[in-house]
C-alpha cells in the first residue's frame, strides 16, 4: 500500500437484514485490527471512513469484500496521519446519510457519470447546471468552477432548499458531493421533486481528482475528519475567503462559542490581528467575546 497512514472512504447501498449484528461483527474486526474512524450501518447499507496501519487497512478491505454483499464495494484511499481519527465509532442509524426527506426515497443508483464523462459534459455542454449538494462550509473551502452551491448548513436542510430551485427543473443537472454517497439520495430527491435530467459524479470529488486533479476545480476538498481539508496542490486555485476579512484562505475552524460551533473560514493573519475572530461573525456581532463564549475546550466538530 502506497500510503503510510491510509484513510479509506467507502459506502454501499445494500440490504442489511440485521444491522445490529453486523455492527457487532464490524466493531470486533476493527478493534482487532486497531482501526479508528466512523462506520454507520442501516438496513439500507453502510457508510464508513477508517484509518490505521497499511496492513490492517488492507486486511479490513479484503475481509469486507469477502462478504458477497460487498464484493464490489469501492474504497477511496488518501493519506492521513496517526491521529486522523481519535477513536472508533460504529453505530446503527435509520439512514447511512441522514436526509429526512419525509417521503419514500430509495437511493438513485442508475444515473452515474464517470469522471471522464463528467469532465466532457462540463467542457462541451454549455447548458448544464452544476449543483454542489454539500454543506455551505464545504463549498466555501472548494468547489467546481461555476457550481451552484446549496445554501445549507446540514444535509437535512436540502429537501426544503430544493424548493428554491424551481427554475432549474427543465435543465440538465450535474450533481456532486465528496465521495458520492449524498448524491445517491439527493438525486433521488431532485427526481421526486420534478427534476427529470439529473446526473451524479460517480465517486464524487475524490474520484474525479484522482483522475483529473484540479481541472475545473477551485480550492480544497473538505473532509469529515481532523484534516478538515485535503488538496491536489498542482495548479491549485484558492477559493476560500475568510469570513471576517475576505482574505484568501482554506483554513476552517469551529466557532469558539459552545452553543454555536459553526464551521467557517478564518485566515491565520486575521486571527493573529484580532484573537476575537475565533468567534464566527454572527456570534462576534452579538457581542460575545472569548471570555464570554462559555468555551469548555470542545474539539473541532467537523462531522455535523
Amino acid at each position: 500500500m502506497e500510503f503510510q497512514h491510509p484513510v479509506i472512504l467507502y459506502y454501499k447501498y445494500v440490504d442489511i437484514e440485521e444491522p445490529e449484528r453486523f455492527v457487532a461483527e464490524q466493531r470486533a474486526l476493527c478493534t482487532q485490527l486497531g482501526l479508528k474512524g466512523r462506520l454507520l450501518v442501516a438496513s439500507e447499507g453502510i457508510n464508513g471512513t477508517l484509518s490505521g496501519l497499511p496492513a490492517a487497512v488492507e486486511h479490513y478491505m479484503s475481509s469486507l469484500r469477502a462478504d458477497p454483499r460487498f464484493s464490489d464495494i469501492e474504497f477511496k484511499l488518501s493519506e492521513g496521519a496517526p491521529d486522523t481519527f481519535p477513536r472508533l465509532a460504529i453505530k446503527v442509524r435509520p439512514e447511512i446519510v441522514t436526509l429526512g426527506a419525509g417521503i419514500p426515497l430509495k437511493a438513485d443508483l442508475d444515473n452515474h457519470l464517470s469522471p471522464s464523462d463528467w469532465k466532457r459534459r462540463l467542457e462541451e455542454d454549455p447548458d448544464v447546471v452544476v449543483v454542489d449538494v454539500r454543506n455551505r462550509y464545504e463549498s466555501d473551502a472548494g468547489r467546481f468552477d461555476g457550481a451552484l452551491a446549496c445554501d445549507i448548513e446540514n444535509f437535512r436542510e436540502l429537501p426544503a432548499y430544493v424548493e428554491t430551485l424551481e427554475e432549474l427543473r427543465d435543465k440538465t443537472v450535474l450533481m456532486y458531493c465528496t465521495g458520492g454517497i449524498r448524491c445517491e439520495k439527493a438525486s433521488a430527491l431532485f427526481r421526486a421533486k420534478g427534476f427529470e435530467k439529473v446526473f451524479q459524479l460517480h465517486g464524487g470529488i475524490v474520484n474525479y481528482q484522482k483522475e483529473f486533479g484540479n481541472e475545473h476545480w477551485l480550492g480544497e476538498c473538505f473532509v469529515f475528519d481532523k484534516r478538515m481539508t485535503v488538496r491536489v496542490d498542482d495548479g491549485l486555485k484558492p477559493v476560500g475567503r475568510c469570513a471576517h476579512t475576505g482574505r484568501t484562505s482554506g483554513r476552517l475552524v469551529n466557532c469558539l462559542h459552545d452553543l454555536c460551533h459553526k464551521l467557517f473560514i478564518l485566515a491565520e493573519e486575521t486571527e493573529a490581528e484580532d484573537p476575537e475572530t475565533v468567534l464566527c461573525p454572527e456570534c462576534k456581532a452579538a457581542g460575545l467575546t472569548r471570555a464570554t463564549a462559555d468555551y469548555k475546550g470542545s474539539p473541532a466538530r467537523a462531522g455535523r
